[in-house]
């Protein structure tokens, strides 16, 4: 997609009957495909009718709230989400991206601020996409090289880089999930380290000692990048966030 995504289809979802034609009105001007929903059921319909490649989801809505359809929508997969919300409440920022949302919007919110974000993180699921569709035997990380065959890291020089076997399942997850923000607990989750809580800190030394390894300066990390108060982000070389 390009930086106007022409062709990317749009589902807003919102019990606001004016909020959702206010965005659908704006996004349509700006070269979207919009559909709009004003329920869970509403959204699963759309859907099985066309493909959608971005939803824009109010997470306090009657009956079925957001945040379950945004669990539905990653265990579909191939779609991204942005949840809205008149809740500013970090903890609910938190829940949303652990069930998979890519982005998080307050309400009320400016529609050009709202275009900015729905453009990034259309790109970063392209860049995603791309990734995972031509995802290599290895995987360059900062100034490293991840080998998904042998489970081993490389230098640019093709010198070995120790590494342990949990922090190859931390560097598979992250090549795994580029662009996408990942809170420790879903990093666990999907490193299978079950025997570690997001609650201590150990997910934080091991990210550490990762950054040391794979950075060129770990004091300002460029690959594996903190977002305060959600997580971590892999960022792929030659994409900027």
């Amino acid at each position: 997609m390009s930086e106007a995504t022409p062709g990317a289809h749009i589902a807003v979802v919102d019990d606001e009957p004016d909020l959702r034609e206010g965005v659908r009105e704006y996004l349509a001007d700006q070269g979207f495909a919009v559909s709009v929903a004003a329920d869970g059921a509403a959204l699963r319909a759309l859907m099985a009718e066309r493909a959608v490649d971005l939803v824009l989801l109010d997470v306090n809505m009657p009956g079925e709230d957001g945040l379950s359809i945004a669990r539905y929508l990653r265990d579909r997969g191939g779609v991204a989400i942005i949840m809205l919300t008149a809740n500013r409440d970090t903890v609910d920022r938190v829940v949303g991206l652990e069930v998979g949302a890519d982005d998080y919007v307050p309400k009320p919110f400016d529609l050009r601020e709202l275009l900015a974000r729905i453009r990034a993180v259309l790109r970063r699921t392209a860049q995603a996409q791309a990734q995972t569709a031509t995802l290599a035997h290895e995987v360059r990380i900062g100034r490293c090289l991840l080998n998904l065959d042998s489970h081993k890291l490389y230098d640019l020089q093709g010198e070995e880089v120790a590494i342990t076997a949990m922090e190859f399942d931390l560097l598979r997850t992250f090549v795994e999930h580029p662009g996408r923000v990942l809170t420790r607990d879903r990093l666990l989750d999907l490193a299978h380290q079950a025997e570690m809580t997001p609650f201590d800190r150990s997910i934080d030394m091991r990210v550490a000692r990762l950054r040391r390894k794979v950075e060129l300066d770990p004091r300002f990390p460029q690959a594996l990048k903190t977002v305060r108060g959600a997580g971590y982000i892999f960022v792929p070389a030659g994409a900027t966030r």
